[in-house]
């Protein structure tokens, strides 16, 4: 779509907090998110990105899952990589929430080989979640302790180390 309709989204977006959390105000955010999505032409995956957003964002992750799966079919890759990275967070997030910790799991381990960009600590801390779901706090904590470590003042080695003997201990972390 043409930059006017990606400002008027973020705009949109930008409000997101004025609605207020009742069920009228939610249902009137979607109402205006599906407006701008009825502005793109068939078939776009940015509406069933947009519109699985604004059911996510407001606590309905069981109807943001299919909307999330359609826009990455519909090659929501093609369009926009980065929205489509976003859509496997979310989706694996959502995934979580309804109960389908390990499907999440899955898409975003295969993230972690992802070229590297500024969603990289998002894909580490929605895994984490997910394996914790599962159970798995172990690889979880490291996930999250290995995400961390770079943005220390002080300790990252440390702490990187740390998180790598979570998951592979019997060695003596360097300091």
């Amino acid at each position: 779509m043409d930059q006017d309709w990606e400002d008027r989204v973020t705009a949109l977006w930008d409000r997101f907090d004025d609605y207020a959390e009742t069920e009228e105000d939610e249902a009137r955010f979607r109402a205006d998110v599906d407006a701008l999505v009825a502005e793109l032409p068939e078939g776009s995956p940015l509406g069933p990105f947009e519109q699985a957003c604004a059911w996510d964002s407001t606590g309905r992750s069981d109807l943001a899952v299919p909307l999330y799966r359609e826009a990455l079919g519909l090659g929501l890759a093609d369009v926009s990589p980065y929205k489509a990275r976003r859509t496997k967070i979310q989706l694996a997030s959502s995934l979580r929430n309804i109960g389908q910790a390990a499907e999440g799991v899955k898409l975003l381990e295969a993230e972690l080989d992802a070229p590297s960009d500024e969603l990289d600590d998002p894909v580490r801390a929605t895994l984490a979640l997910c394996l914790s779901s599962l159970g798995r706090d172990r690889e979880a904590l490291s996930l999250a302790l290995g995400a961390l470590a770079p943005h220390l003042p002080r300790y990252q080695r440390s702490m990187a180390n740390y998180a790598r003997l979570l998951v592979e201990p019997g060695e003596q972390p360097g300091a």
